[in-house]
């Protein structure tokens, strides 16, 4: 008897998702708990595990449909059976073959995709298992030949590149057209390389759920709220002294590396509490105010950037914070976050600085009010005691809710934020 598989519960407020990818064909043999599918959501990705041991029996969904939470995608038959059907858009491709054969004389047309090989793209929709085998055994996955559907990488595909790599160079086989074909009916992937070295191409790929997601809300952002930035630079040589004379210490006693970002939210914390409208948010026609800071770090994903949460973070020691953000890390580049992860958040904080970034204007993440956008540390000519010196410094953008926020408290918050980081003892003594 065939085991259905159904949509897990894709956390609070979300319904539905996309069916990213299959990791398993019909008649492949499954284990229990062992992941067969791939679902994109409009904030993580997430693996649907097969209730029990057994053979994929059948897919009722294609790749690239959307899913709801509950429903059933594919059915598991008892270890050895046959595969019960093939996927749907392969059956109907298999009668229309059987219904309508094509004559003898037909030369199919190349599609206006054609010219790049499904290789190209198989890194745009990674599972998060291809994903971590990617990262852990480090080979390119540009330059796997995938035997999924539509080229697609599997973990096999990458385990097997691995493999070879480890004994030797990989060497892409060489695609060569049969003898016997006439030029007419040549490979349409063989135009690629016969094209003019000067012609101009286009390439759709339609945007993941998440991209889609982040484009409505920092639209919604813009749409709703009364954006406005306030800017001003930090001395950031207190801080780095203090990293390099404890660094060591902190990472023996605590087994992480004291970074900047601990500083910042400490120094966040102790300004929310002199300016609690930065941590508050509007709800209809009334204000919330929050007696916690939840603080959304902004990381990098493979597919986007994310905001998980660190929680009660004003609570937090500087070892605590930093090992919740290493922790966010290493979820987003294996693609392990949860939505709970990422569920809330009063206050954003966005380093752009780690990717060079000088100068910006970062955009609220709603509900919140405000967000707090850190830059790359930069020697610059500064006056100090009437002499011109050369110091570390990092531009600071608070972009908020001008409804709510008003001028006077957001440079307030500020100016704050920029005390404590410049004399982190006050982050000690509360000042």
């Amino acid at each position: 008897m065939a085991t259905d598989v159904k949509v897990p519960a894709l956390g609070e407020s979300i319904t539905e998702g996309t069916l990213a990818q299959w990791l398993k064909k019909p008649g492949e043999a499954v284990a229990a708990d062992e992941p067969i599918a791939s679902l994109e959501t409009d904030k993580v990705s997430v693996e649907v595990p097969s209730p029990v041991a057994g053979t994929m029996a059948e897919q009722l969904f294609q790749e690239g449909d959307t899913v709801e939470v509950g429903a059933v995608i594919a059915r598991i038959g008892e270890a050895g059976a046959a595969a019960a059907a093939a996927a749907p858009a392969e059956t109907k491709e298999a009668v229309d073959a059987a219904t309508n054969p094509p004559g003898p004389a037909e030369t199919p047309l190349p599609r206006e995709d054609a010219h790049a090989p499904a290789a190209d793209h198989a890194d745009l929709t990674l599972s998060p298992a291809v994903r971590r085998a990617v990262l852990e055994h480090h080979v390119d996955p540009s330059k796997i030949s995938g035997t999924g559907k539509d080229g697609r990488l599997t973990k096999d595909d990458v385990l097997a590149a691995a493999k070879a790599k480890d004994s030797g160079p990989v060497h892409e086989p060489e695609v060569k057209a049969p003898a016997a074909a006439p030029a007419a009916t040549a490979q349409p992937a063989l135009a690629a390389a016969a094209a003019p070295s000067g012609e101009r191409r286009e390439e759709r790929v339609k945007m993941t759920r998440l991209r889609q997601t982040i484009a409505t809300r920092l639209k919604e952002a813009q749409n709703t709220a009364a954006l406005l930035t306030t800017y001003n630079d930090v001395d950031m040589t207190a801080v780095i002294d203090a990293r390099a004379r404890y660094k060591d210490l902190f990472e023996k006693k605590h087994g992480i590396r004291l970074g900047f970002m601990g500083f910042f939210v400490k120094a966040v914390a102790l300004a929310a509490r002199d300016v609690p409208s930065v941590n508050a948010r509007i709800e209809g026609d009334e204000i919330v105010y929050h007696d916690y800071l939840d603080v959304s770090v902004a990381v990098s994903a493979p597919k986007g950037l994310v905001v998980p949460v660190i929680r009660s973070a004003d609570a937090m020691s500087f070892a605590e914070i930093e090992k919740t953000i290493a922790g966010f890390g290493k979820k987003a580049k294996d693609g392990t976050l949860t939505a709970d992860d990422m569920k809330g958040g009063t206050f954003t904080i966005s380093n752009g600085g780690v990717f060079g970034s000088l100068l910006s204007s970062p955009i609220i993440n709603p509900p919140q009010s405000a967000v707090l956008g850190m830059h790359r540390i930069e020697e610059r000519p500064v006056v100090r005691d009437g002499q011109i010196v050369a110091r570390p410094m990092m531009y600071l953008a608070l972009s908020y809710d001008h409804r709510l926020i008003d001028g006077r408290e957001a440079v307030t918050f500020l100016v704050r934020v920029k005390e404590a980081i410049e004399d982190p003892t006050r982050l000690l003594i509360d000042l």
